[in-house]
C-alpha cells in the first residue's frame, strides 16, 4: 500500500534524516586510505546509539551489518570488510536510520585519497543525476518523469543507469509499494501526490548497466567490472516542492 504521510509524520522522518546526514558528515571526515569499511560500520553503530537511533538495515531479511559499503565495481549492498581502502578507491556507504519507528535512508559515494579523473567525473555526474531527479519529484508528475530525467542526462554523457535496483517509498518500513526506477518515460508510472515520501538513489556506471550478484546473495557488481557510484536522499513530496529529509551539503 502507498502511504501518505501527514506533516507531523514527515517531521518525524526529518529528525531521523538529520541524524543520518550528521553521520555521513562524520564519515566524510574520517574516510581515508587505510581505513576499513568494517571500522566505518562500527562507527555508524556507535554514532546512532548516541542519538537513541538504530540501524534499520541490520537484521533486515538477515542482512548482518549496520551499513552497506560498496567499493569500486560494487553497485550496492556491499558487505563491510576488514580490507583497508586504498588510494584511488571509491566507496558508497548506505544506511537506514530508525528514530522512534520512523526511517530515513541515504547513500553517499566517497573518494579515497586522490582518485582518477574518470572516477571523479562519474561521482560528479551521479550526484547531478540525484538532484535532477529530485527536481522532478513534485505533485502531478509521474515516477517516470524522475527516471527519464536521470536516464537522459546520464546517457547523454556516455554513462549507464542500473535497472535492477531502484528507489522506493519509505516511512515506518523500509520499502512500501512505490518503486522509483532511475530510467523511464515521462508521464508513466504512479502519479506523485503530496505526502508521499520516497528515496531517489541513482546507481550510475561507467560501463554496462548489467549486474551480477556475489555468492553472499546481497552484493551487486557491474557485469563488466567497471566503476559504479551512487547518491541517495529521502525526500517528501509537498505542494511547495520536494523537501530533502537527509540533506548534508
Amino acid at each position: 500500500m502507498i502511504e501518505i504521510k501527514t506533516k507531523q509524520e514527515i517531521e518525524y522522518m526529518r529528525e531521523a534524516g538529520k541524524i543520518l546526514a550528521a553521520c555521513h558528515k562524520e564519515i566524510k571526515k574520517m574516510i581515508k586510505p587505510g581505513i576499513t569499511t568494517m571500522e566505518i560500520d562500527a562507527f555508524v553503530e556507535k554514532f546512532l546509539k548516541k542519538y537513541n537511533a538504530t540501524p534499520e538495515e541490520k537484521g533486515y531479511m538477515g542482512y548482518p551489518y549496520a551499513t552497506c559499503a560498496s567499493v569500486n565495481d560494487e553497485i550496492c549492498h556491499g558487505f563491510p570488510t576488514k580490507k583497508p581502502l586504498k588510494e584511488g578507491d571509491i566507496v558508497t556507504i548506505d544506511m537506514v536510520v530508525n528514530l522512534n519507528g520512523w526511517l530515513a535512508d541515504s547513500a553517499w559515494s566517497y573518494a579515497i585519497g586522490k582518485i582518477s579523473k574518470e572516477a571523479e567525473n562519474l561521482m560528479k555526474v551521479t550526484k547531478e543525476c540525484l538532484y535532477r531527479g529530485i527536481k522532478k519529484a513534485v505533485p502531478g508528475n509521474h515516477i517516470g518523469d524522475i527516471g527519464y530525467e536521470i536516464q537522459t542526462y546520464a546517457e547523454s554523457l556516455g554513462y549507464s543507469v542500473v535497472r535492477d535496483y531502484t528507489g522506493h517509498g519509505i516511512g515506518k518500513k523500509m520499502h512500501d509499494d512505490i518503486a522509483v526506477p532511475h530510467y523511464g518515460r515521462p508521464g508513466r508510472g504512479i502519479k506523485l501526490r503530496e505526502g508521499m515520501v520516497i528515496t531517489i538513489e541513482p546507481m550510475i556506471n561507467i560501463g554496462t548497466y548489467e549486474t551480477v550478484e556475489d555468492s553472499n546473495g546481497w552484493t551487486a557488481r557491474t557485469a563488466d567490472g567497471s566503476l559504479s557510484a551512487q547518491y541517495e536522499h529521502t525526500l517528501a513530496i509537498t505542494e511547495d516542492g520536494p523537501i530533502i529529509l537527509t540533506e548534508q551539503d
